[in-house]
Parts: structure tokens; sequence; C-alpha cells
């Protein structure tokens, strides 16, 4: 994953000894060199075997290396990069050829998931792979704002987006809630601004480096004018309110403070600021945000009115378009491209800006929304609508969002169309729980924006992607150990067993629904609750729902003691949470316990063919509305199949 454009097996077999070595052949092998022994290691580790060299071995004529890796030419990390590769496995021979180092980089990702195993041996079955991706951007954007990410959260989902051939980190670094990085020209930003958490230009650099060396590129974003609450403390006279004092935002939402783009001052403070931090990013691209800008604090300005009628400008649109050009201009000066959210989309702004689509289709739009207007009208895009992993939704609903559809476009303007960025949006996320939001769905999407177009089968990727889930592990992300250091906490260290099971049937609610008007959690409340601890497609609820349907459909006692088991599961599990001391955090889930463990009994009973009274299925009834009812900002995903499983055997 993702799954390669093509691949035709051969029935040989590479197997795995001690013996195995990886030459290179190719100018400035560093990226290689880092990404072989990063190979060495995770291939020593999965397979057990003590290997006799333990990094990429000089290319010597004398002695030829078992696996071969031969490329023309460094990547520059810029879109025109080409990342195809061509791998061969055979029973005494593996090579790997690729245009670029990033191209070969790919190619070792896709050489280390064919690793498999029989009793006796690890071996690669032998294969010819031709590769390529069916986009050229394909990213990730991790908001830093809202809650703070350390450099170690950073680098461990920069390793995991290059293991499924991801290429562009976008760094939300600034918002209402925080300004995270050092300012040596306006040093008020990160020490009014952050609350001390920030990252020092050295860390940034820092950061760069290590994302060059996967082959990513990464792009900052300054959001402006609005989401400006954080500058604003620092630099209240920049703002559009005469006289206002701001302090940081604590909660989550769309907020008033906006930058005056009336105010010359504004844009000398940008250049200055923008001539600094630059140069941290060697990308070509510079995202300024210019999204959800209400224009309240324009509205009430008699002087920025004042300034729109004398300038022609009709509405705030206007408005924001002449700060937008202004911005362009700082950027151009600076060898910088303008990326922004689709709100910059107007007449007026240079071509050379990338219009990032955040929303989908609305009136006034063409079929397929944002993205595809942009392309029509000669942009570069990006669509990051379908990809908000941080509304909680199903990684299926994500994997069969298709970037441009059936729309008929011309080869000019599907080759505007970039590709896509994942978006991870961290109003409700902290380093602890942070990876088990944007893993293992990003995956999916990453196949999505890699592999071709027909690629699409649901069942093939859930099945592959149950592997990815735990590989994902390998290269440090913890998804999967921090659920249970949650619920460790959740139960002051007792047995959890039975949290595990409530946690496997429960997920969060979704689209924003947990934090409706943003004002439930502030960024220093708790997430360390049960709804931190479960996560999107819960598992035990995606089987139960699957052996359902399998039974409704056939009756056959095959699929009924599929059901039985894991409605027992279930029907004991209340007795097991009872056993817990219980503290006001426990007491929130005691309900839920309950009545899942009173449904479950009840629909035993009825699949066993026992008998049932009048009151026995009024107390169901009564207990299953109660389970569709969310639960400590979670709900209970099992509901729907439970009444299903109910009418079918009435």
């Amino acid at each position: 994953m993702p799954w390669p454009k093509s691949i035709q097996e051969n029935n040989q077999r590479f197997i795995i000894n001690e013996n195995l070595t990886v030459s290179i052949d190719g100018e400035d092998p560093k990226r290689l060199q880092h990404a072989v022994t990063s190979f060495l290691r995770r291939l020593s580790n999965r397979s057990g075997v003590f290997l006799s060299h333990g990094f990429a071995v000089p290319l010597s004529d004398e002695e030829q290396a078992p696996i071969q890796i031969s490329y023309q030419k460094s990547a520059e990390l810029i879109i025109e990069d080409d990342e195809s590769y061509q791998l061969d496995v055979e029973s005494n021979k593996v090579r790997l050829v690729a245009h670029t180092d990033v191209g070969a980089i790919r190619g070792l990702e896709t050489l280390l998931q064919l690793l498999t195993n029989n009793d006796s041996e690890y071996y690669l079955p032998g294969v010819s792979i031709s590769d390529a991706p069916r986009f050229v951007w394909r990213g990730l954007m991790i908001d830093v704002s809202r809650h703070f990410h350390p450099i170690d959260v950073i680098k461990r989902n920069l390793d995991a987006m290059a293991s499924v051939k991801m290429n562009v980190f976008h760094w939300h670094l600034t918002d209402d809630q925080g300004f995270r990085i050092e300012s040596k020209t306006y040093p008020k930003l990160h020490k009014l601004a952050s609350d001390g958490l920030y990252y020092t230009q050295e860390q940034i650099k820092e950061i760069v480096e290590y994302a060059s060396i996967l082959g990513i590129r990464v792009i900052p974003e300054f959001d402006v004018p609005g989401h400006a609450t954080a500058i604003l403390t620092a630099y209240p006279e920049l703002g559009s309110k005469p006289r206002a004092t701001y302090k940081i935002e604590r909660f989550s939402g769309v907020f008033d403070p906006t930058l005056d783009p009336t105010n010359e001052a504004v844009y000398v403070f940008l250049e200055n600021l923008f001539t600094e931090i630059a140069p941290l990013f060697p990308d070509s691209y510079f995202h300024i945000g210019g999204d959800e800008n209400e224009g309240k604090h324009w509205d009430a300005n008699e002087d920025i009115q004042k300034f729109k009628r004398e300038h022609n400008l009709a509405t705030n649109h206007d408005l924001q378009t002449y700060f937008n050009i202004r911005l362009e201009q700082i950027l151009n000066k600076l060898d910088k491209k303008l990326v922004g959210w689709d709100e910059i989309m107007t007449p007026n702004i240079p071509k050379t800006a990338i219009i990032h689509s955040w929303r989908g289709e609305h009136e006034g739009l063409p079929k397929g929304g944002t993205l595809i207007e942009a392309a029509k009208k000669g942009y570069n895009t990006i669509l990051s609508n379908g990809f908000y992993i941080d509304r909680m939704e199903s990684v299926v609903k994500h994997y069969l969002t298709e970037p441009i559809g059936n729309i008929e476009l011309t080869p000019e303007e599907r080759k505007r169309i970039l590709g896509g960025e994942v978006t991870m949006w961290s109003e409700l996320v902290t380093p602890l729980t942070i990876d088990s939001r944007i893993w293992p769905r990003t995956a999916a999407i990453a196949e999505r924006l890699w592999s071709p177009k027909e690629v699409t089968d649901i069942d093939n990727m859930l099945k592959r992607l149950e592997v990815i889930n735990y590989r994902l592990e390998e290269v440090g992300i913890t998804h999967i150990r921090n659920k249970n250091v949650i619920l460790r906490n959740l139960s002051n260290n007792q047995d959890i067993s039975a949290l595990e099971v409530l946690s496997n049937v429960c997920e969060p609610l979704k689209i924003y629904s947990r934090n409706e008007g943003g004002t439930e959690y502030k960024t220093f409340s708790p997430f360390t609750l049960f709804a931190d601890a479960c996560n999107v497609d819960a598992k035990d609820a995606l089987k139960f729902k699957q052996v359902v349907k399998n039974y409704t459909i056939s009756l056959s006692e095959e699929h009924k003691s599929d059901v039985i088991s894991l409605l027992e599961t279930w029907a004991k599990n209340h007795k097991a949470f009872q056993k817990m001391d219980k503290n006001p955090k426990l007491a929130l889930l005691e309900s839920l316990s309950y009545n899942l463990s009173e449904v479950s009994k009840f629909l035993l009973k009825s699949i066993q063919n026992e008998k049932i009274s009048k009151k026995d299925m009024q107390n169901f009834k009564t207990q299953l509305e109660t389970l569709k009812q969310p639960f400590a900002d979670v709900e209970l995903v099992i509901a729907n199949d439970m009444e299903n499983l109910f009418e079918a055997l009435k």
C-alpha cells in the first residue's frame, strides 16, 4: 500500500539470509544510504535474521550485491520530480532502478512490504513491478497551533508518511491559539503568543532536513489575515479593531480578530517576518491560509470602509483580494509562490498561486467544487475536501473520495490538479492521541493519491490496511499502544479488559459534534478521556456489521455462531466492568456498559429462540434507544446493527 501501477509474478523466491547486502549506484547517495540503513534495520527486525552487513556496501565489480539499487540523479524536491521506479525480484537478484533517488526510496518501501515467510524462512516473492504516482502532490497537513506537537511527533509522522509514499508535509504554524515558530525579528511573537511552546529556528531546519532525507517537501503555513489572534496578542497595533487588546484564544472556532489590510505597517511587518522565515523552508511554495475571514472587525471600522470606497473595493472579499495580491508581491520577491485556501481564488490572483480546495460542491461552482473550478480557470490546485480526517469519519468514505471523478478535463486542466492533502486539525488532539487520528486512515488516502484511479476495491484495501496498521508501529507511530495508556489512566491502572471491550464498539462523535460550537473543550482541557481512547472504524463494530449481514442473508449455523460469540462477549462484559473501582470518569460509562449487556442478552435469547416476555421486549426497546444516544462524547456504533439483527429475527 499504495498498490503499484503494474505488478507481475514470476514464481521465484528471493531468500533472506545473513549474506544479504545492498549496493547503491548513483550520485550523492546520502538519501539512499539513509533509506537503505532503515530498510535493513526493519528487514532484520521483522525477520530475525542476523545480517552480516547493516549498511549499504560500496559498489564493486568484484562482488555484486544481491540487492542492487541504481538511479540517475538526486531529486530537487519540486513538483516536477520523477518518483517512478522499476523493481525486479528474482531468485538470486533484486534490481531497483529509478530516475531519481526519491524514486528509489519509494521502491525500497515497496520491497519491504513484499517480505513474507513460511515456517522455515523469510523471503521476497518474485515479482516485476513498474510503478509511478498518479498525483505529484500527496500531502499531510498537521496543525501545531491549536495543540503544539514537539519535533519527535513530527519526525515519526514524517517516517510514516514516507512508508506510504507521501511527499508533502504542510506545517500549519500559526492560528488563533498560538504562534509556533521563533522570530528574531519580532520576538514578541514567540514570547507572548505561544505559551512557551514553539519551534526554534534550528529545530525548523532540523525537521526540513529530516524530511528532505525522506524525499518529503515542507510547506509552511502562516494564516492571515484572519485566524490572527495570536499575532495580534503580540502586536495589537496591526489589528482591525482600534485600541483593542487581544489574548491567545483557548476555544475552537472562527474568531473576529483580523489584520488590517489598509494599514501599511501590516505589510512592513509581514515582509520583514517572511524575509526572516522563508529561507528556513527551501520549497518554492508558501501557504498564507486566507480562509474563514468573516470581516466583522472590517465592517465595524469606518477607516477601513472609507479605504474600500476610495479603492473601489465593493466587498470584504475584494478587500482580502487586495491584501492577498500585496502578499503575493512580497513572496514573489522572496522567490516563493503563494498557496492559499480556496477563498483566495478571485480573478486578480496570479495564476502562479496554488488553490487549496477545502470546500466541496456548492452553489455557484461547477461539478467537482473549487478544485475543478480552479483547474478550469488556469490555477494549479490541490484537494483536501474529503480528506479531513479530524472529522472522524470512516476510512471507506475517505478512500472513495475521487479527486477528479468522471469530470471531463483537457490534458492541460488535468495536469493542473496536482493532488491532495490529508488535514489534521488539532483542536481535539495532543501528542498522546494525534497518531491515532492520523493513522491508519491516511495510508488509504495515500493510496488514493498514488495508485491508478481504478484501484478502488474496498475489501482488498481493508485487508491490506490491517497489515499496514500494525506495521506503522515499526516506524514509531503510537496509535495502537497509546490506547491502553489512556485506558489505564481512566481506570487508575486497573484491569482494563472491560474498557477495551467497550472501546472496540465505540467511536468518537463525528463531524465536530464532539466539540460543537468549540466551547466544550479548551486547549488545556483533558484529552485522556474515553473518547480519546476510541478510534474511527472500531474493530469489533466492523466485525459485527459483517457477521450480522452474513447471518441475515444465509441464516446458516456457522454465521449464527459468529453472531452469538460477539453477543456473549458484550453480555458478560458488564460484570467485569462492575468489578472495577469506580471514579468519576468511569461512572460516565456505567449506563453504556449496562445497556449494552442487557440488549446483548435479549438478542441472545432471540437468536436462540428462548421465550421472551412483554417486559423483556419493552426493556429491550428502551435500552436500545438509550444506546443510540451519545455517551461521554462517543457513539455506540453497533446500535443500528443490533436493531437490524432484531428485525431479521422477528
